[in-house]
């Protein structure tokens, strides 16, 4: 059998090639989600993505008998190796056809990158940042995929543990939510004690009050930024980096299924808490091939603005520290339960929650629930 070929992306058709594989590789796969291609492109061009403000990368794609056979990125995220002063090198979007000695050459090529820039370990699978996809997928594989996490194949983590010299670093559990019949009574008496003892409101958006240095877009990040300061390799987002999701995330969302927690003891009635989901996308994506045109925008669409699905992603939930125990959480969910309920959803699909983080994972003790996946991050000495 021929060597493996490990080939640095130069060009823009290199990185075609790059986003390409991973769909060639999952195509027809039931459980998979593609990315929508042009978010793809644009998290991995350099002048494009704010992250390279603070990171730098290379991506490599193995090949044998100039047949692709798999990619990965190596990245450095400085900002993160700074705040929890690691010397990290991370490894990311990695896909591989079963071939131990494919997987092994291509993490190889981001090991040798990573002590050319003097980095000790390397971990991963990891993003840019936390809002990349992070974890690689344990168990779960008939389930679902959506469209904030990756899917990978069963043999993914087989080929870790062959390789020998790599431990667990963190893992996430991810949850199904059922969606109540009725309120559940728990949530509605914290609800209303809060919003009398502490002043707590619930405040839905308009269209023309979530941009601008003011608006509520920014805040909505800032308390993210606040929220996940703790949590395992986070780096704060930058404003320029605020800005770039707030002109993702917020433009087509159903203002309904986000809500704002404000305190209404401050002048400016300050936001303390914030959740935000949407329809999910799955489905439309996998009709679509992550894909716009020509049809795959009304597939997106008819999710979004239709609702012609029974799932809601749970994209960003998060409550100031101060204010968790004041029971916040359990004013989001007072509020979306209803819409959820009005929409015909059936359940909703939580983010990665670090498996550790009994605080998040307890604000869902009154919903009906199960962990149906769970994600792995790998760490090795280099």
């Amino acid at each position: 059998m021929s060597a493996i070929e490990i080939k640095k992306v130069e060009s823009r058709r290199d990185l075609c090639k790059f986003i390409d594989f991973h769909n060639e590789l999952y195509k027809g796969n039931p459980y998979h989600v593609p990315n929508l291609y042009f978010d793809e492109m644009n998290t991995f061009r350099k002048d494009k993505n704010a992250a390279f403000d603070f990171c730098e990368a290379e991506y490599f794609m193995a090949y044998r008998d100039g047949k692709a056979v798999g990619r990965v990125a190596a990245i450095i995220n400085h900002s993160a190796n700074k705040k929890w002063e690691r010397e990290s090198v991370r490894f990311g979007w990695i896909d591989f056809v079963d071939d131990i000695e494919v997987s092994k050459a291509l993490l190889k090529a981001v090991e040798d990158y990573g002590k050319s820039k003097g980095m000790k370990e390397i971990v991963g699978p990891l993003g840019f940042t936390d809002m990349d996809p992070e974890g690689m997928l344990l168990y779960g594989y008939d389930q679902l995929g959506t469209q904030a996490t990756a899917y990978n194949y069963p043999y993914y983590p087989e080929h870790m543990d062959r390789m020998g010299g790599w431990e667990k670093d963190n893992d996430y559990v991810e949850y199904k939510l059922y969606v109540p019949e009725e309120m559940p009574e728990k949530y509605a008496t914290i609800a209303k004690m809060i919003q009398k003892r502490y002043n707590l409101q619930v405040k839905k958006l308009k269209r023309n009050e979530i941009y601008g240095e003011n608006g509520y877009g920014k805040k909505i990040f800032q308390v993210v930024n606040e929220t996940f300061k703790d949590l395992y390799g986070y780096s704060k987002l930058t404003d320029r980096q605020i800005e770039q999701y707030v002109k993702m995330y917020l433009p087509m969302a159903d203002l309904d299924l986000i809500t704002i927690i404000e305190d209404w003891n401050t002048p400016d009635h300050k936001v303390v808490g914030v959740g935000i989901s949407i329809p999910s996308l799955a489905r439309a994506l996998q009709k679509c091939g992550g894909k716009l045109f020509p049809f795959g925008w009304w597939y997106i669409l008819r999710a979004l603005k239709f609702h012609k699905t029974e799932v809601v992603d749970l994209l960003l939930v998060g409550v100031l520290p101060e204010y968790r125990q004041k029971g916040a959480n359990a004013l989001l969910f007072y509020d979306l339960i209803p819409h959820y309920q009005r929409l015909g959803f059936k359940w909703g699909e939580t983010h990665v929650e670090m498996e550790t983080n009994m605080k998040v994972q307890g604000q869902w003790q009154y919903l009906n629930r199960e962990i149906h996946k769970r994600r792995r991050c790998y760490k090795k000495d280099i």
